[in-house]
């Protein structure tokens, strides 16, 4: 014999759940006479065949014909004031919930202009508040199927992620860029994503990007092109490597986390600077106004720590600007193929 449930409450102890279901499975049974309690930041919504339909705010309240018309208007005729009605009632919190985490999965490819093609991970929080419980449960509940915490949390989590994707798109950034650009993004994000939250009857009264930026596959790429002097702008490179650095810091385990942020940061900074000024006054130097067609070959480098140095050397030459890139690569390759051979 089905349950009939004369009191409907519930108390939410550690104040976690968005969403609690009465019952929690298949629909109960309810009656002309029953009480509803409702506690404050909760509101009850009957729910039947799909949609919401009745909603009690804070307060006890007796179930009558008066206050569940939508309720005795989808039932009917067959509806009497002593036949129970097969109903759910989902109570919903109307509190804040805040650092509510978010994060990409799976890294998000991007269209890089430096790299050509990029992936960068992000990660941040957000906080929400369910305005319009009606609306919510028919959205949520009715439209998805969702009923619990962590599937809802689940489905926001993708909501954030869809516009961060959409907004990295638009912003047409490389990944080193990006990765100074938080402040930014956090507040493109919270734009577009609000107006999808408020379609669900929920204010997204909050949502930060902690960090963005590129996996180790892609760190690497830049690094290596980084090192061959192919970043155009090398004050940015130095912004992205102290982002990595107060990163790196704030994950080691212990107190020291955000001291050593800070100190990666100081030291990303400057020496950004110092490199930028280098970069910037050895490419300002004028080209000699008669460079020789063959400049002396200086003697065969010897010994792997000799041609090592050589390949050092070209490095910087092409940073300078003293090569171009076909003679690097043919001066580099030969090189490197020697060291090789020499088992370096």
């Amino acid at each position: 014999m089905a349950r009939i449930f004369d009191i409907v409450q519930f108390v939410d102890e550690a104040g976690a759940e968005m969403v609690h279901r009465i019952p929690e499975r298949g629909s109960g049974d309810f009656r002309i006479g029953s009480q509803v309690i409702v506690r404050d930041s909760q509101a009850a919504v009957f729910f039947r065949d799909g949609r919401s339909l009745d909603v009690f705010g804070p307060g006890s309240h007796t179930i009558a014909t008066a206050n569940i018309p939508y309720v005795v208007d989808l039932i009917g005729k067959a509806f009497s004031g002593d036949t129970p009605f097969k109903a759910e009632v989902y109570f919903v919190s109307l509190r804040e919930f805040t650092d509510l985490k978010w994060g990409t999965p799976t890294p998000i490819t991007i269209k890089d202009p430096i790299l050509g093609m990029a992936r960068v991970q992000a990660r941040g929080s957000y906080a929400v508040q369910i305005t319009d419980p009606q609306l919510f449960v028919n959205k949520i509940v009715g439209t998805q199927g969702m009923y619990r915490t962590s599937d809802i949390q689940g489905f926001f989590r993708s909501m954030i992620l869809t516009k961060l994707t959409d907004l990295i798109g638009e912003m047409d950034k490389s990944v080193i860029e990006l990765a100074g650009m938080a402040e930014e993004m956090t507040m493109g994000a919270r734009a577009k994503a609000a107006e999808e939250f408020e379609a669900r009857g929920i204010t997204l009264t909050s949502v930060y990007v902690e960090y963005v930026g590129p996996t180790e596959e892609t760190a690497k790429a830049i690094d290596e092109r980084a090192s061959m002097g192919a970043l155009g702008d090398m004050q940015a490179y130095m912004q992205f490597q102290a982002a990595r650095a107060m990163r790196d810091a704030a994950q080691q385990p212990g107190g020291g986390g955000m001291a050593g942020a800070g100190v990666g940061l100081g030291a990303g900074m400057g020496m950004g600077a110092a490199m930028a000024q280098m970069m910037g006054q050895s490419m300002q130097q004028p080209a000699q106004q008669a460079a020789p067609a063959a400049p002396a070959a200086p003697a065969a480098p010897q010994t792997a720590a000799d041609i090592q140095a050589t390949l050092d050397n070209l490095d910087m030459r092409l940073a300078a600007g003293e090569l171009s890139e076909a003679v690097y690569t043919k001066l580099y390759s030969k090189w490197e193929a020697k060291l090789k051979a020499m088992g370096g």
